[in-house]
């Protein structure tokens, strides 16, 4: 999670909602570490979790990234749970939830949900109150 929070303050740092990720293999080889860049790109999908799998699916030259974990300072929205379940990512770890946009356990469960062809283990809490007050104090300065 420290890499995940290092890749958050880059997006911070860019005007960019600090969130970061890095996705890692089933032996702990990290594939992939990115952050929001949302506006840098102009792309509404270039949220952190979107990128690494875009960078490690190349890496490994394969759309599926079997027995792999992502960690993330904040859970996913929807738009990224979607790409994780595609993906076939193992497991999901994250820091702080996100009440108005998760779907990892907040405000959907897509980790649960039956009707999908793949379920995704969830981890919560890791370094929560870091991950919390990084993007808190990032809309705080934003808000004055």
């Amino acid at each position: 999670m420290e890499l995940a929070l290092d890749e958050a303050k880059k997006a911070g740092q860019i005007g960019e909602v600090p969130i970061g990720a890095i996705l890692v293999s089933e032996n702990g080889a990290v594939l992939s570490a990115a952050h929001n860049q949302t506006i840098k790109q102009v792309d509404p999908s270039a949220h952190a979790e979107i990128l690494a799998l875009r960078e490690a699916a190349i890496k490994v030259n394969n759309y599926r990234l079997l027995n792999t974990s992502l960690f993330v300072t904040v859970e996913p929205c929807m738009m990224c749970m979607g790409a994780l379940v595609h993906a076939r990512v193992k497991r999901i770890i994250y820091g702080a939830t996100d009440p108005k946009w998760g779907a990892a356990g907040s405000l959907y469960n897509f980790s649960e949900d039956f009707r999908l062809n793949h379920r995704v283990e969830i981890i919560t809490g890791v370094r929560k109150e870091e991950c919390r007050e990084l993007i808190q104090a990032f809309f705080r300065a934003k808000r004055k």
